[in-house]
Parts: structure tokens; C-alpha cells; sequence
């Protein structure tokens, strides 16, 4: 995630809570019905720096015998304060003063939705979604897509599924590319990856690839392999590293020292990663 500031802490806490209905290894054959699964996560660092990171995500889901709704919403907003110290008086007799300015260091949120359709081991999906992250030039991202896929694994020891999609995205850049298009059509391609290793312990792997068809060097991907270990019925141990990468990625407008600006590509990786506390209820 773009934006973060390194620093070092005088005090850090750190409150990470998932609250949900789901075990967890994710299977097909639950009852019909609702479910609902929340994730709060709060970090904050004070003393001789601070910041404070505050992260929402929620997933609605509602169960048939041959399909299933997915609503999933959450967000990221993190602020860091830049500390500045003046001193008066002499050498042998001085004060201190302290000016703490807090500034918006990275900002992300989504809003997502999804429909599958069971048809003998492949299934029908379709979706839509937005998405903004400021920090990596994104202002609002509206995506589509509609598709098949197959389960060529599924049990509750191991998950194997792959994709494929057609796409349709409208995005607005923070700062706008006079030589790109702001809407087109893709195709998307994307893996569900899950294996239980012991009885304890389970590893998940997601990746989704974008294609733009308009201008085919435009090629995004979003990689999250987390890794699980229960610590009793309830509670787990979460940790997982998401990788987030643009080949076209959009630009920002940096000043020149002799004056003007001018505008420069953001970089093509971002990469998060996460320790969670998994409480399921």
C-alpha cells in the first residue's frame, strides 16, 4: 500500500478483531440461509512518532442450493503526525515547543458484489465493484464482470478454482492521462487456491489477473497467500502478504526545483502485510 511513513514507535496497540459465522476453511455445503463475517483492525503508534491506522471490512453472504450472493464493503484510512521542535532562550536556558501536524497517509476502500450459479462441477458468476485508493493514483474505480469457472477440487481438505471473465471498467485517476482511455473492456483470469496442511494449520492462495483489451501493456494483478493456524475452536492466528501490481500505473504530478510540474508514473508494486487475531462465532 502506498503512502506509509517509516517511523519509530514509543508506544504501539494493536486491536485486530474478525467476527463471523464461517470456519476457517471455506466450504460449499453450508446451509441455506444468511451469513455474516466483519473484520476491525486499529493500530496506533504514539511517543516519539505517531500514527494511527483504523481498517473496516464486512461480507453479507446469502446461501441457496445452487448459488450464493456476495455483498463485501470495508476500507483502510491510516494518519501520521509530523512532529516540530523550536526551541528559545540561550544554551544554558532553553524551552522546548512541540507542533504536532497530523497528515492523511494512505486511504483505500472498496465495495464489491457477487453472484455464482452452480452447474454440474463449473458454475456462471457476475459482479460489480468500486474501489479507491488515492495514494496509488486511483480517485473511483467502477468494475463489471461476468464469467465461468470450474471447481476441479473441492472438499474440505483442499480447493483448486479457476476463472475466466469478461470485463468492463470506468476509472478516474487522481491525476488524469490525457493519453489513455478512461473506460474499457478486459478479460480477467483468476485462481482459489486452499489446503489444510495439519489440523491446526491451513494455507490459502488467491490471485486475479486483469487484462486491459484496449492497450494490452495495461496489466493489473492482486496475489493474497495468508497462512492459518487455529489456536482453539475459536480464535486463530491469521498472517498473510498481498501483492498488488499495475504495468500501466497512474501518475502524479511532482514539482520541478526550477518551477512547474510535471507528471511521472507511480510505482508498478505495492505490497500489504497483515497478523490478524480471528475470533469466529
Amino acid at each position: 500500500m502506498a503512502g506509509f511513513r517509516r517511523s519509530t514507535p514509543g508506544l504501539m496497540v494493536v486491536a485486530i478483531l474478525a467476527l463471523g459465522t464461517g470456519s476457517a476453511a471455506a466450504q460449499d455445503d453450508r446451509p441455506v440461509g444468511w451469513t455474516d463475517q466483519a473484520e476491525l483492525t486499529f493500530v496506533m503508534t504514539a511517543g516519539n512518532a505517531s500514527s494511527s491506522t483504523f481498517g473496516l471490512k464486512n461480507a453479507l453472504t446469502h446461501y441457496w442450493p445452487t448459488s450464493s450472493f456476495q455483498l463485501s464493503a470495508g476500507g483502510v484510512r491510516t494518519e501520521s503526525g509530523l512532529t516540530t521542535r523550536t526551541a528559545t532562550g540561550s544554551q544554558q536556558s532553553f524551552q522546548i515547543q512541540e507542533t504536532t501536524d497530523k497528515e492523511l497517509t494512505a486511504e483505500n476502500y472498496f465495495v464489491r458484489s457477487r453472484y455464482d450459479h452452480k452447474l454440474d462441477g463449473a458454475y456462471l458468476f457476475g459482479g460489480a465493484g468500486w474501489d479507491r485508493n488515492t495514494f496509488a493514483g486511483i480517485q473511483n474505480r467502477y468494475g463489471f464482470v461476468s464469467g465461468a469457472g470450474k471447481a476441479w477440487v473441492d472438499s474440505e481438505e483442499r480447493r483448486f478454482k479457476t476463472d475466466l471473465g469478461v470485463t468492463y471498467t470506468i476509472q478516474d485517476d487522481v491525476v488524469a492521462d490525457p493519453s489513455v482511455e478512461d473506460s474499457f473492456l478486459g478479460l480477467r483470469a483468476s485462481y482459489d487456491a486452499f489446503r489444510k496442511l495439519t489440523e491446526t494449520t491451513a494455507f490459502a492462495s488467491v490471485l486475479t489477473m486483469d487484462e486491459n483489451l484496449n492497450e494490452t501493456s495495461d496489466l493489473r494483478a492482486d496475489w493474497v497467500n495468508s497462512l492459518t493456524v487455529a489456536m482453539s475452536q475459536r480464535l486463530a492466528l491469521k498472517t498473510s502478504l498481498q501483492l498488488l501490481f499495475d504495468n500501466q500505473p497512474a501518475l502524479v504530478s511532482v514539482p520541478l526545483s526550477a518551477g512547474g510540474t510535471v507528471l511521472a508514473p507511480l510505482g508498478k508494486t505495492d505490497s500489504v502485510f497483515t497478523v490478524a487475531i480471528v475470533a469466529n462465532f
